[in-house]
């Protein structure tokens, strides 16, 4: 008689667990790869009273994203994320997400997120003209400060409050405190317990609630609708021709604001970062530009053949992706290939680990953009690149982040180089998203050719 299915290896005893998640907490790609070359592609542990599996092999992990029985859910920590995003598509389950799913998917399909581009390329036509030759930036600064004013537009209308930024300023601060209450030994203590963080956090979620529902407030009852997200939210009604409240558009938007602003600067700036360290690959996308644009800016009609500046986007991704961790959790026993999996376990996917796994991608840690190109890419397993999650739960604004993605860049390097002021490696932060730890300095070299605003 065949021997039940037992919980997968991994790490045992606190000394050993302590010490892969401090590891991790340091390297989460590094220990990731580490450890399913010692355990395996599915490796178990339990961390305080919490069950925990990561898993690293890109089948199980489409088994577990596409949820055919329906057996999954958020994880614990992407829960806790409500405490600021509400109850948004990230953190929403069951019928209530479904249902605004179906509402928010009209305003950002293909046909719709056209209409986005515009305001894309004139904040970044904006932001490129202010560069001067010669000058050091802190190129990730520059990138959150830019497409905090493309969301604003386009999510918002030209307004956001008085003051756009205390949203922006709001989000970075929650990013850093959710790390220190998820990575450090506080997460051991339950959502109760006032630690500063957990103070912080609600206070901003206050800030955010003060100009976001301003807005919507104001958008409501003046009637006026724009080609806005907000506006199309507004207007959009279920099969029963019931529209979302105060609340659900708070939690909606801010959810999609997030998305826009924070993890869309990120791969930006490590785009731009990947482009300093590589000049011929920055040669190379200059030609096309050259070639597709001459001395015009791109539009939504040009992103289809600006195929190596999509390219670069897809590369910077697969190296550093902003949703570097995905997480579910069990709510009922069940297998998962050969191993047991209690209700309740918290299962990981790294994409960052699946990204530089060296069985799928040849050459995997080298900025290759060439891979998208050549076929090269498309030989890799399904699930080995997840830069927007997969299944049913994928980025919802996926379409708008690639676009965004191929238009800044053109619409920048249009008109600049930018080198690195340092050789030195960037240190990373693992929190909410995958982001620099520190200022991304990038010296500006004015081009001659399509310097023209």
């Amino acid at each position: 008689m065949p021997l039940p299915p037992a919980y997968p290896p991994g790490p045992r005893g606190p000394v050993e667990v302590a010490t892969t998640f401090r590891r991790f907490m340091r390297d989460p790609e590094a220990q990731l790869r580490t450890a399913h070359e010692r355990w395996g592609d599915v490796l178990g542990f339990r961390l305080g009273k919490d069950r925990i599996v990561l898993l690293g092999d890109p089948a199980l992990v489409g088994e577990v994203l596409v949820d055919k029985e329906g057996v999954w859910i958020k994880d614990k920590v992407t829960r806790d994320l409500s405490a600021f995003l509400g109850q948004g598509l990230l953190t929403n389950e069951g019928a209530s997400w479904r249902r605004q799913r179906k509402l928010i998917a009209p305003p950002l399909t293909r046909k719709h997120i056209a209409s986005y581009a515009d305001a894309m390329v004139r904040r970044t036509a904006d932001y490129a003209a202010g560069l001067r030759e010669g000058e050091a930036r802190d190129v990730h600064s520059d990138m959150s400060a830019l497409t905090l004013e493309i969301v604003t537009e386009t999510l918002f209308g030209a307004s956001l409050g008085s003051d756009p930024s205390r949203v922006g300023h709001a989000i970075d601060g929650v990013m850093g405190d959710f790390q220190e209450l998820v990575q450090t030994w506080r997460r051991f203590f339950p959502s109760s317990v006032p630690f500063a963080a957990r103070r912080r956090t609600v206070a901003s979620g206050r800030e955010i609630d003060a100009v976001v529902f301003e807005v919507i407030h104001k958008r409501r009852g003046s009637g006026e609708r724009g080609d806005d997200l907000l506006s199309r939210l507004l207007e959009a009604r279920d099969d029963e021709g019931s529209g979302m409240t105060d609340a659900q558009l708070r939690d909606e938007a801010v959810t999609l604001f997030v998305a826009g602003h924070e993890t869309t600067a990120n791969a930006l700036s490590f785009a731009l970062m990947l482009l300093g360290d590589h000049p011929e690959v920055d040669a190379r996308l200059r030609d096309e530009l050259d070639r597709v644009l001459g001395e015009r800016d791109a539009t939504a009609d040009d992103v289809a053949a600006l195929k190596v500046t999509d390219a670069v986007a897809r590369e910077t991704m697969r190296l550093y992706p902003p949703a570097h961790l995905i997480g579910r959790e069990a709510t009922r026993d069940l297998t998962l290939g050969p191993y047991a999996i209690p209700k309740g376990t918290a299962v990981l996917m790294s994409p960052w680990a699946l990204h530089r796994d060296r069985r799928f991608w040849p050459d995997a840690l080298a900025f290759r953009p060439e891979r998208w190109l050549d076929g090269s890419a498309e030989r890799a397993p399904k699930n080995a690149y997840l830069p927007f999650g997969g299944g049913p739960r994928i980025c919802i604004g996926n379409h708008f982040a690639q676009m965004e993605l191929v238009l800044v860049l053109a619409t920048i390097l249009r008109r600049v180089r930018l080198e690195r002021s340092s050789a030195a490696p960037v240190r990373l932060q693992a929190a909410i998203t995958l982001r620099p730890a520190e200022s991304l300095r990038m010296r500006v070299t004015r081009r001659v050719h399509g310097s023209a605003g």
